[in-house]
């Protein structure tokens, strides 16, 4: 009776739609597990990342030193080092024309900053819908299974002359498991969707604070070198 009763029978001996229900949200937990894993190493190194450049920046070493070594990395770059690479590249490349006046050219590198900044938000938030997609109607899945699990567990105690709890047990319990698979698939998910979105609003806010402070800087350089 208890081997009968083990989850891994229950399931086994569920009816096909509910087998159905149950593989897909066991897919869907392996889906967002992966997701949580990647997504929480990527968060990690880029405030890291972001963290250690700004020690960098804030120190008040040479711009163009803090550059070049930005542009040595290239491609590993991510977080404030890839708006700053992109902007001070701009920088370096408007203030060769002489015919670009300050504000245009702070406005060019604050454009190419922004551009930076969209590729590495979206880097952050990629994915992310697809924990919330989980999150959300995984519940529902599982709910659906339940529900036609019963249904099919009554249609067949129709013909039983007297229904005692060992003959309604089994039925329901395997209807029942995939509510249960439905809740792991979808709280750890929306868990980390939460927590995953809040640090990447946090990481946007220091962009856009680094960048208009970026900006700043580039600006009094400009008219200093044009001055000059």
């Amino acid at each position: 009776m208890t081997s009968d009763m083990s989850v891994v029978s229950l399931m086994l001996g569920a009816s096909l739609p509910v087998q159905i229900v149950i593989v897909l949200l066991i897919v869907a937990s392996l889906v967002s597990w992966s997701i949580i894993f990647t997504k929480r190493r990527l968060i990690a190194r880029t405030t890291d990342a972001s963290d250690e450049f700004e020690a960098s920046f804030w120190s008040g070493g040479d711009l163009n030193t803090l550059y070049q070594s930005a542009t040595r990395e290239r491609g590993a770059n991510v977080g404030m080092t890839s708006i700053f690479e992109a902007g001070f590249r701009e920088f370096n490349r408007l203030l060769q024309q002489t015919e670009v006046n300050t504000d245009r050219l702070i406005d060019e590198c604050r454009r190419a900053m922004r551009v930076a900044q969209m590729r590495e938000v979206d880097r952050l938030e990629q994915s992310l819908a697809t924990l919330a997609t989980i999150g959300s109607t995984s519940p529902y899945v599982g709910l659906f299974g339940t529900v036609w699990g019963i249904m099919h567990a009554f249609l067949g105690l129709a013909n039983v002359q007297s229904a005692t709890l060992a003959t309604v047990a089994p039925p329901i319990a395997e209807a029942l498991i995939a509510t249960a698979m439905g809740l792991f698939a979808a709280i750890p998910a929306v868990i980390a969707y939460n927590r995953f979105a809040d640090k990447a609003v946090r990481l946007e806010y220091r962009y856009d604070g680094f960048t208009e402070e970026f900006s700043s800087i580039l600006q009094r350089h400009a008219r200093r070198k044009k001055g000059a």
